[in-house]
């Protein structure tokens, strides 16, 4: 059983996890579980987090909302169509108000750079909620969900395969980190971001984790303990529906490719999936899926971030 200590994150922005180390995330880990074990508390009490959403969202919003009474205190949900951030207040003014009234802002949002920039200017901690280019807690969720699969991180074989989004590039910096051996298997034109791929491979070095790109699925997932996918086309992309599907058609995750992997392989989405598409029914309601194990794994991670940064340590 993984124990907490006295390791503290108070304070901190959680924007992307190339700004932690494999300390870090192992204390966050370590606490996730104590709260899933224990999930009421009043380390929270008198806190409050505003949650500023510009995309729409089942998971995130209500583990968040969710996490925050568990421990005691509030969240406040902030449509950006709501606030005056949608009728063209800067993100600059949005931050310090925000930070005169809160603890703390999950922000969940189409541009990276509004993300970054709300962090600047605000005097509490920022959370992505999810961003054009990184999802961090649904990376934290993902390996947290395969640390109680497979009991343990270090060596294990995790292939995600199609868009190499924003997921792609969380679960591979997170993967790297953690000493995991993490292959994205994605058709030209559609493989994640080259610079986020150097810098995954950095990381991976200083863990004796390992990244690869490859656009050979079928050769990704030979002695894959863990196969991974999400849709693929993500909100905002609707107009290039038509062409995704076709580019993406020989990616999808079914018996046949799992059959390639290790018998015990454990297959996760991000969720929400699109059943047929990049993934069949079969396999995700299938034995080996564990997508509901992980999505519930989300409030537990957040939970323990929440407590990182923000958290009454004597309570």
């Amino acid at each position: 059983m993984m124990t907490t200590s006295n390791h503290t994150l108070k304070g901190k922005d959680v924007l992307t996890w190339l700004d932690f180390t494999q300390t870090d995330v192992s204390q966050l880990l370590a606490q996730a579980q104590d709260l899933k074990e224990n999930p009421h508390n009043s380390m929270l009490s008198g806190k409050t987090l505003g949650m500023i959403f510009e995309k729409s969202s089942t998971r995130t919003r209500v583990s968040f909302e969710v996490g925050m009474v568990q421990m005691g205190g509030h969240a406040l949900y902030l449509n950006s169509r709501d606030i005056q951030i949608g009728r063209g207040e800067t993100i600059a003014d949005t931050a310090q108000v925000l930070s005169g009234y809160v603890d703390a802002i999950m922000y969940r949002t189409t541009s990276h750079e509004k993300l970054a920039e709300l962090a600047e200017h605000a005097s509490i901690p920022v959370i992505n909620g999810l961003c054009d280019i990184y999802h961090p807690c649904q990376a934290l969720a993902d390996v947290f969900t395969i640390l109680e699969l497979k009991g343990r991180l270090c060596g294990v074989k995790v292939v995600y395969i199609g868009d190499g989004n924003n997921v792609a590039h969380s679960l591979m910096i997170l993967s790297a980190m953690m000493g995991m051996e993490v292959v994205v298997a994605s058709p030209k034109g559609y493989e994640p971001d080259p610079a986020i791929v150097k810098k995954a491979e950095e990381v991976a070095k200083e863990n004796s984790g390992s990244v690869k790109v490859e656009n050979d699925p079928a050769k990704a997932v030979h002695g894959a303990d863990v196969i991974y996918t999400d849709v693929w086309t993500s909100m905002g992309q609707e107009a290039e529906a038509e062409e995704r599907l076709k580019a993406l058609a020989d990616y999808q995750v079914n018996d046949d490719l799992l059959k390639i992997a290790k018998d015990d392989v454990h297959f996760l989405h991000c969720l929400p999936a699109h059943r047929e598409e990049e993934v069949t029914a079969s396999v995700i309601d299938g034995a080996h899926s564990a997508v509901f194990q992980q999505a519930e794994n989300r409030l537990h991670v957040q939970k323990a971030i929440l407590q990182s940064v923000i958290g009454n340590p004597n309570s």
